[in-house]
């Protein structure tokens, strides 16, 4: 059973926004694009389209929109290579994903990241990192920075269940604890590390592996959009006060493999249909807005048309763009001051 008790003592509680019609419906269209998006991202890597790795975010949809929910616009956020989810919640442009994936010019990293290194400055979003953990220390000094240039931000830094094991990722506590940084560790726990279940691969609570540090720790229904953004309330808001790092782990759960080549054998198929028709984060807040008046199905049908288009646009957008040109090969690569 998931603690879901508050343990973040913030002097003044934060009160969330009002859950109106509008917010769950854009909650549902947020999450049904990344999962629509995912879905095509899946197949054209079976087409061939997409080179190297791609690690899909197929049910982890509610971490990425509840926490972005709560974030403000001088937030910054770094992730590791399942990124997609946040980059869309952030709003970057499907087309410059979906172009990105597949290694053309017009991508949001201009081709030369794929799919595990992805950035967009505009919107605060520092990557997309490929080795395992790495992305906590630098989130690390996003915070730094944050606080260095008193400009009210937090970084939000997310890692899997398996990073939680990484030593930098403890380095990267010390430090936050010790300055009292602004960010907010974020650990994305879908169970199966890269394909070893968490009770072989980790003892202990996760959300308690900052206590040693003074670091609050709280754990979260990650399949449930509306929890997750109240706990990103909550915790970004003590972080910005200036009280130091929180901890957060968001229980969640992955349809697919680790990436595209893992089939995925280490778990069984009724395991996993069994989440899908149980704990699914798009269809529980369907279900939920029609029993409570919130949306009607034509309004969720018309989000489902719409979502269906987006991703077809992109689709067609980065199929039609150009590769980068060899003179790109060496831009981006040092900046002179």
């Amino acid at each position: 059973m998931l603690n879901t008790k508050p343990q973040i003592k913030a002097a003044k509680a934060v009160q969330p926004s009002p859950l109106l019609a509008t917010d769950m419906l854009s909650y549902y269209r947020d999450m049904l694009l990344i999962r629509r998006f995912e879905e095509k991202a899946g197949q054209f890597y079976g087409m061939g389209l997409i080179g190297g790795f791609c690690h899909l975010y197929i049910g982890q949809e509610a971490v990425a929109v509840g926490i972005r929910r709560a974030q403000k616009p001088q937030d910054t956020t770094i992730t590791a290579y399942r990124a997609r989810g946040q980059l869309l919640a952030a709003g970057v442009s499907p087309k410059a994903i979906m172009a990105e994936l597949t290694g053309r010019g017009t991508g949001c990293s201009k081709g030369k990241g794929g799919s595990m290194h992805m950035f967009s400055r505009e919107k605060n979003f520092f990557g997309g990192h490929g080795i395992v953990g790495a992305q906590i220390p630098m989130g690390t000094g996003l915070a730094f920075a944050h606080k260095y240039k008193k400009d009210g931000g937090v970084c939000v830094a997310y890692m899997g269940d398996g990073a939680a094991n990484q030593g930098q990722v403890y380095e990267s506590f010390n430090m936050a604890a010790l300055w009292k940084l602004p960010v907010v560790f974020v650990i994305e726990n879908n169970k199966y590390s890269m394909g070893t279940s968490q009770s072989r691969h980790a003892a202990g609570e996760l959300f308690r592996r900052g206590e040693g540090f003074g670091i609050i720790g709280r754990q979260v229904d990650g399949m449930d959009v509306v929890k997750v953004r109240r706990a990103a309330e909550d915790a970004l808001e003590h972080a910005r006060s200036g009280k130091g790092p929180v901890l957060l782990e968001v229980m969640t759960y992955r349809y697919r493999g680790h990436s595209m080549s893992d089939p995925g054998k280490y778990r069984s198929k009724e395991e996993v249909e069994r989440w899908r028709e149980e704990r699914d984060p798009i269809d529980s807040l369907r279900v939920l807005m029609l029993r409570d008046g919130l949306a009607t199905e034509g309004d969720l049908k018309r989000i489902e048309r719409e979502i269906k288009d987006i991703v077809a646009e992109a689709a067609d957008f980065a199929q039609t763009s150009p590769e980068p040109d060899p003179s790109e090969l060496l831009t981006d690569v040092l900046i002179e001051s």
